[in-house]
């Protein structure tokens, strides 16, 4: 499926728009997004909240999923994630996330996301299932 990284900020999803993510490059082998950490995405201490960090990952993860779709196929789905949380980054930081392939097959895709802040610390590694939906008969 061919998306320009406009057509996918325009068409974003509601939860990626209230966190503020932005895609930067998106094809089959590599998605890249990005986001600002914010007060209103933190934990008390004012570091990035792990469920933030995780959807970020997943809206990274599952693009590059739907970009990658087999022919017929009409959407996918989450339907595992294994995140490991490295470093907290705290507000003010940009945060970028790579998403790049692991498998793709016919109903399932697997990706992997790594989260980094803009210095390249690690913040975080998403390894995440992706099923391929196909139409109902």
């Amino acid at each position: 499926m061919n998306l320009t990284v406009e057509q996918l900020n325009e068409h974003a999803v509601p939860l990626a728009r209230t966190l503020g993510i932005v895609m930067v490059e998106a094809g089959p082998d590599r998605v890249v997004a990005q986001m600002m950490v914010r007060e209103e995405i933190c934990t008390l201490g004012n570091t990035l909240h792990g469920g933030a960090m995780m959807s970020l990952a997943d809206i990274a993860g599952a693009t590059g999923a739907f970009i990658s779709l087999p022919e017929g196929a009409v959407g996918t789905t989450t339907t595992e994630s294994k995140t490991n949380m490295i470093s907290s980054p705290p507000v003010g930081t940009a945060v970028i996330a790579t998403a790049t392939p692991v498998h793709k097959g016919r109903t399932s895709q697997v990706w992997q996301t790594r989260i980094e802040r803009e210095d390249g610390k690690l913040v975080s590694l998403t390894t995440q299932t992706q099923r391929n939906l196909w139409p109902r008969e």
